[in-house]
């Protein structure tokens, strides 16, 4: 531990466990540029009314707020709004732009949808989210910034500090939109291997959270199929369903490659994993391990 961080060494040098910890309220994101200061949570900040207007109306109909502004960049913008909006639980993840003149302009109910609302235009190119949200917890702060200004010097345009996303514990943490994957622990080299995997529609394993806006048993699912079969595609695996069974969770979990469709049922379970730092470290870092993975035999019809 370091500059008062409670947190074990383990969780931000990547030796403790990260998979299945993306959150699940990552199904839609409203992401409006406000350079700061950021409170504690953002309804506590000091916010121009047409932003908490927007964050209270995201926030009644289950879209992800988040305040983002770029690299090193503390001075306020002039001019009307600038937001993105996120759309992950869709078919087809996509991440558009508007500069809405009032909060009336931006019709948030098309997005949890996934329709692109009409004041919105199509953004092709990735958004990396860094969390730098000091206030909420220090370790964001002293592991983000560094991270956030080394990422946008090697992906200019692309690269956004951001509010807590969820999961201080694995800063720096990592967000890549619009398919809302979660990294954590970043080192400079793990974070611009993600970034650059991402750009070319891969996943890396390393670090990887687990994707946002599904429950963690199901991101636990996905992750051991990916390291069974090697599919580092983004949509190359998904959880086609799922019940629970005790403790457990199984699943039937689809694997796409170029040699065609494959499911596994996969049965997952809880466990604890614990750092080995002493009595000094927080309780122990709650995870999933691997039961059962067995292909399962297409009916012949």
């Amino acid at each position: 531990m370091a500059n008062g961080c409670e947190h074990p060494a383990a969780c931000h040098t990547g030796e403790a466990p990260v998979l299945a910890s993306a959150t699940k309220k990552g199904r839609f994101w409203l992401l409006i540029e406000h350079a700061g200061p950021w409170a504690a949570e953002i309804e506590e900040s000091r916010l121009p009314d047409d932003v908490r207007t927007l964050v209270a109306r995201a926030r009644k109909l289950g879209i992800r707020p988040q305040l983002i502004r770029r690299p090193g960049r503390r001075e306020a913008r002039s001019g009307p709004l600038h937001v993105y909006l996120a759309a992950a639980a869709v078919d087809d993840p996509w991440l558009a732009e508007a500069f809405p003149e009032s909060p009336d302009d931006l019709d948030l109910r098309s997005l949890v949808h996934g329709v692109v609302p009409e004041s919105c235009i199509l953004v092709n190119e990735p958004m990396f989210l860094v969390c730098t949200h000091g206030r909420h917890n220090a370790c964001c702060a002293r592991l983000g910034l560094p991270l956030a200004r080394f990422l946008s010097e090697n992906l200019p345009g692309e690269v956004w500090e951001t509010t807590h996303v969820g999961g201080d514990r694995y800063a720096a943490n990592l967000v890549c939109l619009p398919h809302g994957l979660y990294y954590g622990s970043m080192s400079q080299a793990a974070a611009i291997a993600a970034a650059n995997a991402y750009r070319h529609g891969e996943v890396v394993l390393d670090r990887f959270r687990g994707r946002a806006g599904i429950p963690e048993p199901l991101q636990a699912a996905e992750h051991f199929v990916r390291a069974h079969t090697g599919e580092i595609s983004v949509g190359g695996v998904a959880v086609e369903s799922s019940r629970s069974v005790g403790d457990s969770t199984v699943c039937v979990v689809r694997c796409t490659t170029g040699r065609g469709t494959s499911r596994f049922r996969v049965v997952v379970e809880p466990t604890v994993f614990s750092a080995p730092c002493g009595m000094t470290c927080a309780d122990g870092i709650p995870t999933y391990r691997l039961a059962e993975l067995s292909p399962l035999t297409p009916v012949s019809t």
